[in-house]
């Protein structure tokens, strides 16, 4: 199995001092990879993998899926930052697809590294990409509708859930796409970018990312620009009535999955989550105040590591959250 290492190939000084400049926060959203307990690739029950319209993205996108018959749900599962184009890094770091055998088929679209999941204004032209990112377009279009067209919606509706990155966009494509989604649920997710120091962060985690630099720019436009706030889960939060939203965060305090880990791993870890936990409880505060119920997961222990997202995805399983 292949952990994905949380600095690529770039000296770690150098990348310490950004995320120090970035107040620490998320220089490395979704990059700190878990030890996990995967399956060989393309194994399982009920395996497919496909291609779906990647609504202008040349070659279209590539899914990955476990169905059997007779399961009760379908969930999408969404990456962090640094999603590689072989297969998700659920695949490569967690068992999620095991749930397959537990009454829920699990769908893992593979790629969108620094894309947030969502439709950029422009390519980035800080690393020369040939084409415009549509990946809210596919998310909340083609993907559902390829998924409907082999009858893997038993439900009626799909559930979302992301690490990172990718739990900001499981909230914001759920709320404004509630005729394909009915649940949606964020792990570690940063849920109030418009928090100071915020856009800042944003900015140098794309410029990090691998591919990259990203322009930030070229994703929402400027920081004043409304796009940002488009996709705020904080400001989006009126449109997640009658969804089913689902919130979890470690606590930052390292745990069963960080034994063995090196230091600097650790180092990494903790204050990503410590403002993740900050940032999700600050969501629900206002998920409260505007009357959007949601269930929520806050383990005593957890650091930025796909062990812990592995457990909140089964916790969550097990909790009835997928009925």
């Amino acid at each position: 199995m292949r952990v994905r290492t949380p600095f690529g190939r770039v000296g770690f000084g150098k990348r310490l001092v950004a995320s120090v400049a970035a107040l620490a926060t998320i220089a490395g959203i979704g990059v700190v990879a878990g030890t996990g307990t995967a399956s060989a690739w393309g194994t399982g029950t009920g395996f497919q993998q496909f291609r779906v319209d990647g609504c202008g993205m040349p070659g279209g996108v590539k899914v990955r899926s476990w169905s059997k018959p007779g399961n009760y749900k379908t969930v999408v599962m969404l990456d962090g930052l640094r999603a590689t184009n072989d297969v998700s890094g659920w695949e490569h770091e967690t068992n999620v697809q095991n749930m397959v055998d537990r009454g829920v088929n699990v769908v893992m679209p593979v790629g969108g590294a620094a894309s947030f999941y969502s439709d950029w204004n422009a390519p980035s032209n800080f690393n020369g990409q040939t084409y415009t990112y549509k990946w809210n377009c596919v998310i909340a279009n083609t993907l559902p509708q390829a998924l409907y067209a082999r009858n893997m919606v038993p439900s009626g509706k799909l559930a979302i859930a992301g690490i990172s990155m990718g739990g900001n966009a499981a909230l914001v494509v759920a709320a404004n796409n509630k005729r394909y989604y009915s649940h949606a649920f964020s792990m570690s997710g940063y849920l109030n970018l418009s928090a100071p120091g915020m856009k800042s962060a944003i900015r140098v985690a794309l410029l990090d990312a691998d591919g990259g630099p990203w322009n930030s720019d070229s994703m929402w436009g400027p920081p004043w620009s409304t796009r940002w706030y488009d996709n705020d889960p904080f400001v989006q939060i009126t449109k997640m009535h009658d969804l089913k939203v689902r919130v979890a965060s470690g606590s930052g305090i390292p745990g069963g999955y960080n034994q063995n880990e090196n230091l600097v791993s650790i180092v990494q870890g903790v204050p990503l989550e410590t403002l993740s936990l900050a940032q999700t409880r600050a969501f629900e505060v206002q998920a409260f105040v505007n009357r959007v119920q949601l269930t929520t997961d806050y383990p005593f222990a957890g650091t930025h590591k796909w062990g812990y997202w592995q457990d909140m995805m089964w916790r969550a399983l097990q909790q009835g959250w997928f009925r």
